[in-house]
C-alpha cells in the first residue's frame, strides 16, 4: 500500500493547490482547477483499483494484469478495506457542487462503487456463503480467446496464474463457512467446467504453441496441480451436500433489508425495490390486456371456427402454443441465431436509428461449459482498454438435452422470440450499447457499468425496433414480444417475491407458466436463476421503465425538435452510467 499512500499525498497536494485563493464563491478559474484535479484523481483511482482487482482489470482490457490471480484471503481483504477507506476519504475532499456535469456523474459512480464494495465485504459477506464466487476459468478462457499478444506470451501469463491456483482454492475452502445449497450446486457444476477447460482448450493451446519442450512440461505440471486443486474443491463441496440438503444450508433468500440495500447499490434507481415490484405488478395486468387483443385477432388464423376460450389467460396460452411450434431444429439453434444478426444490423442502418460500427466484430459461439447453467444467451464484451477485441455472443446449445427438454426450449425460443432475443443481446441491444460505451470519454462510466442501464437499454430496444416497423407489424411477433416483455416484468415480481416475500418453487413455477406463459424448462431455469442471484433480475424492468419514460419526456419537451437517432446517440455517449446520471446530464444540455 506504499504506492497508494504516495499517490494520495500527491493528489491531495494537487487538490490543495487548486483550492488556493478560493473563497465562499470560488472563481471560474478555481472551479476549472478542481475539475482538473478530479480528472487526475480518477486516473490514479483506476490504477490503484486495478492493483486490488486484477481480474476486473483484465476484463477491462488491461492485459498486463493477466498473470495476476487474486487470492481472496485475509490479507487481500485487509488490503481491500484499506483501499476503500483511503479512497472514500479522498473522494470526500472534492466539493460535489463545484464539479462539472461529467465529473459529478463520475463522482457519484465512484462513491457508489466504494460504498458497495464496503457493504459487500462487511455486511453481505457472500464470500462466506456463495461457493460459486470461486472459479478460475473465466480469466483463463479470456486470455486464451483474446489475441492481444502471441499465444506463447499468453500461455506464460496463464502459467503465472496457475501457480496460485492451489492457494486460491485453499482460501476458498477456508472462507466457505455457511454455504447456500443452490450456490454450492452451481459451484460444483461450473468448476467441473473449469477442469474441462484446463484439460481441453488449455492443453490444446500448449501442445500447439512454439514453446520449448521444457517450458511446455513446466506448464503441464502447473496445470495438473491446478486441476488437482479444483478437484479437491469440488470434492470439498460435494462432501457438504448431504448436510446442506438435510436442512443445514444457509437460506439463499436474503430478506427485505439486505435486498433493499443491494438494490440501491446495484440498480442505482430513483425508485425503491418495493416501488419497482409494485410497478411491475401493475404492468403485468396491462400486458395481459394487450396480449388478449392480439390473441383474439390471431385465433381465427390458427383455430379456424373453433370456439374461443372465455378465460383470457387460456386464450393467450393456446395461441402462443400454436405460434411457438415454428422454431429451429435442435442441431441448428446456434446457427439460427448467427444468421439473423446481419438482418438486424441492416434494419438499424436503413432506418437511421443510431450510429453503428461494423469494425467491431461480433462472434456468435456456443457458451463455454464453465459459463453454462445461468442463462441461455449472453454477451461477453471487451473492456474499454481493448475495445477492438471480439465481442462474443454466447448461446447455449440444446441438442444435448433430452428430446422433451429440447422441444420445450425450442418452443420458448421459437422463430419469433428468437428475433426479440437477438435484438436484446446483439443489435441494437447489448452489443451495440457496449460498443458505444467503450467510446465514452469517461472511463469511469465505461468501466463501472450499471446493470439497470445495460439491461434496460436492451429491453428498451426490443420495443423501439417494433415501434419503428421491424417485423412489419406481424401480430405473431407483437404477441411474442409481449410474452418476452412479460418475462422482464415477471422477473422483477419473481425476484422480489422469492428473496423478500418467501415464495416457494411451485408458486414461482405457477406464476411463470400460467401468468407469463413460459415453457416448463424456461420456468425451472428461471427459478434456479432467482435462487442463485438477487436483485439482478429486477434490472431489466427498472432500467427499461426509466429509459422509455425519459425518452417520452424528451419527446414532449422538445416537440418537433426531437430526433430519435440524436436521442439514442447522446444517451449512449454516457457509457454505462446509471440512467438517473444520464438523465441529469442530458437535462442539463
Amino acid at each position: 500500500m506504499l504506492i497508494l499512500s504516495r499517490c494520495l499525498i500527491g493528489l491531495m497536494m494537487v487538490f490543495s493547490l487548486a483550492l488556493v485563493g478560493c473563497s465562499k464563491a470560488p472563481s471560474e478559474h478555481a472551479k476549472i482547477d478542481i475539475n482538473l484535479a478530479f480528472d487526475q484523481y480518477k486516473q490514479r483511482f483506476l490504477e490503484d483499483f486495478w492493483q486490488v482487482s486484477p481480474e476486473y482489470a483484465l476484463y477491462s482490457g488491461r492485459y498486463e494484469f493477466a498473470p495476476r490471480l487474486r487470492v481472496n484471503d485475509e490479507p487481500a481483504r485487509a488490503a481491500d478495506a484499506e483501499f476503500i477507506k483511503a479512497q472514500m476519504a479522498l473522494l470526500a475532499t472534492f466539493p460535489l457542487d463545484e464539479l462539472n456535469a461529467t465529473n459529478k456523474g463520475d463522482w457519484a459512480i465512484i462513491d457508489n462503487e466504494l460504498r458497495a464494495l464496503q457493504w459487500r465485504a462487511s455486511t453481505f459477506k457472500d464470500y462466506q456463503w456463495n461457493p460459486s464466487n470461486y472459479n478460475i476459468a473465466g480469466p483463463i478462457g479470456l486470455i486464451l480467446n483474446t489475441e492481444y499478444a502471441p499465444l506463447e506470451d499468453r500461455l506464460m501469463a496463464i502459467n503465472e496464474r496457475l501457480l496460485k491456483v492451489p492457494a486460491y482454492y485453499q482460501a476458498a475452502e477456508a472462507n466457505i463457512t455457511a454455504p447456500a445449497l443452490p450456490q454450492t450446486q452451481l459451484a460444483i457444476d461450473q468448476n467441473r467446467g473449469a477442469i474441462g477447460l484446463l484439460e481441453g482448450g488449455l492443453q490444446d493451446a500448449i501442445k500447439g504453441s512454439s514453446l520449448s519442450k521444457e517450458v511446455k512440461q513446466d506448464l503441464q505440471d502447473h496445470n495438473r496441480r491446478a486441476i488437482v486443486a479444483i478437484e479437491h474443491y469440488v470434492a470439498f463441496l460435494e462432501q457438504m451436500l448431504p448436510t446442506l440438503k438435510a436442512g443445514e444450508a444457509k437460506d439463499f433468500r436474503i430478506g427485505e433489508a439486505l435486498y433493499e440495500q443491494k438494490f440501491s447499490f446495484d440498480i442505482v434507481s430513483e425508485f425503491s425495490a418495493k416501488q419497482v415490484y409494485e410497478m411491475a405488478t401493475a404492468e403485468k395486468a396491462a400486458i395481459h390486456l394487450e396480449m388478449t387483443k392480439l390473441a383474439t385477432q390471431l385465433w381465427p388464423r390458427y383455430f379456424s371456427e373453433a370456439p374461443m376460450p372465455e378465460d383470457a389467460l387460456v386464450l393467450i396460452r393456446q395461441v402462443i402454443e400454436k405460434v411457438s411450434l415454428e422454431h429451429a431444429k435442435p442441431s441448428e439453434f446456434v446457427a439460427a441465431v448467427q444468421t439473423q444478426i446481419p438482418a438486424l444490423d441492416a434494419f438499424v442502418i436503413e432506418h437511421d436509428l443510431m450510429d453503428t460500427d461494423r469494425d467491431k466484430p461480433l462472434v456468435v459461439r456456443e457458451t463455454p461449459a464453465y459459463q453454462r447453467g445461468f442463462s441461455i444467451a449472453s454477451i461477453e464484451a471487451p473492456g474499454p482498454y481493448d475495445s477492438a477485441a471480439n465481442t462474443y455472443y454466447n448461446v447455449s446449445p440444446v441438442d444435448g438435452l433430452s428430446p422433451d427438454m429440447q422441444e420445450s426450449h425450442l418452443r420458448e425460443y421459437n422463430s419469433y422470440t428468437m428475433q426479440i432475443l437477438n435484438i436484446h443481446e446483439a443489435v441494437p441491444g447489448h452489443y451495440t450499447q457496449l460498443v458505444h460505451a467503450n467510446k465514452s470519454p469517461s472511463l469511469i462510466k465505461a468501466i463501472f457499468g450499471n446493470g439497470a442501464m445495460v439491461e434496460g437499454w436492451a429491453v428498451y430496444t426490443e420495443r423501439m425496433m417494433l415501434e419503428q416497423g421491424y417485423g412489419d407489424g406481424q401480430p405473431e411477433l407483437w404477441l411474442m414480444y409481449y410474452k418476452w416483455n412479460l418475462r422482464t416484468v415477471v422477473n422483477t415480481i419473481l425476484d422480489y417475491s422469492i428473496q423478500v416475500l418467501g415464495m416457494e418453487e411451485q408458486a414461482a413455477l405457477d406464476l411463470l407458466m400460467t401468468e407469463a406463459f413460459q415453457e416448463e424448462a424456461e420456468a425451472r431455469g428461471k427459478w434456479r436463476r432467482a435462487s442463485l442471484s438477487q436483485v439482478q433480475l429486477t434490472s431489466y424492468f427498472t432500467g427499461y421503465k426509466e429509459i422509455y419514460g425519459f425518452r417520452e419526456e424528451q419527446k414532449q419537451r422538445l416537440g418537433e425538435d426531437f430526433d430519435l437517432k440524436a436521442f439514442h446517440n447522446e444517451f449512449l455517449s454516457y457509457g454505462s452510467a446509471p440512467v438517473k446520471v444520464i438523465k441529469a446530464n442530458m437535462r442539463a444540455q
